[in-house]
């Protein structure tokens, strides 16, 4: 390595994680690239914005560090990952591992002139996705969903409980906005076995006001918008923009767990 960039990781963060990925099933030939230069690289895209072409010269080459992404993207890889460090985070923190409350909001982000799946958000007026997403009390996600932004919050709410399987198996109590009121809030209790507490502002308030429980879902947005290429949605697929999510929200429980 030439040079090394501010979103490259540690010797000690990447000695907490290199196992993760060196260890998976090889088939064919030996890995010939350091799968440490292609985590950096990763996170270079992730955290710069940049394309993947525009790497710089001190990474491997753009092609393969793209193939090990596809491939771990199509092996939920960085899903993996996440959820370990996840656990980890939560007993470091004193809390069980797995979440008993949480809260479910959803962004409606831009995507570009790149072909893609996205619609129309009526309420936000903006033409893209929306990234539906449920966290725990610390903030920290538990479960992610993309779809286009014509997609109904309560629609993209059942994705995301039908997609936590074993992270959510101790949730109880969900907070969300007004607009998960209705048939959702029935259909939770009687498929999921949780309260969804619906969280409204006042009518009296005015300006800017924090709102118990539902400011933790929006500080998490917060966490993944200092991400550049979370700032807009950049990819031609979903699951791409979600493996992104994953990637992101790794690599801020990385910073907290090893402090250098």
């Amino acid at each position: 390595m030439k040079k090394t960039y501010p979103s490259d990781l540690t010797d000690n963060r990447w000695n907490h994680i290199k196992e993760l990925f060196e260890t998976e099933n090889q088939r064919g030939r030996p890995t010939e690239v350091d799968l440490r230069l292609v985590v950096n690289a990763i996170l270079f895209i992730l955290v710069s914005g940049c394309q993947w072409r525009y790497l710089p010269k001190d990474y491997p080459k753009w092609q393969s560090v793209y193939y090990h992404f596809r491939k771990w993207k199509k092996s939920g890889k960085w899903k993996v990952v996440y959820g370990i460090l996840y656990a980890e985070y939560r007993e470091k923190e004193g809390r069980h591992k797995h979440a008993t409350a949480g809260a479910i909001d959803s962004q409606s982000v831009k995507t570009t002139s790149v072909p893609s799946s996205r619609g129309f958000d009526a309420g936000k007026k903006i033409t893209g996705r929306k990234r539906h997403i449920l966290v725990d009390t610390l903030g920290l996600l538990i479960a992610v969903a993309v779809t286009v932004a014509s997609i109904q919050d309560r629609d993209g709410a059942k994705l995301l409980l039908k997609a936590i399987k074993g992270s959510g198996k101790k949730l109880r109590k969900i907070w969300v906005d007004g607009g998960y009121r209705g048939e959702l809030v029935n259909w939770v209790k009687s498929k999921c076995r949780i309260v969804l507490e619906v969280v409204l502002r006042s009518e009296e308030a005015k300006g800017f006001v924090l709102l118990p429980r539902r400011w933790v879902v929006e500080r998490t947005f917060a966490w993944l918008n200092n991400n550049r290429r979370l700032s807009k949605d950049y990819e031609r697929f979903c699951d791409t923009s979600e493996t992104f999510i994953y990637i992101g929200m790794t690599r801020l429980i990385l910073l907290r767990l090893v402090n250098s």
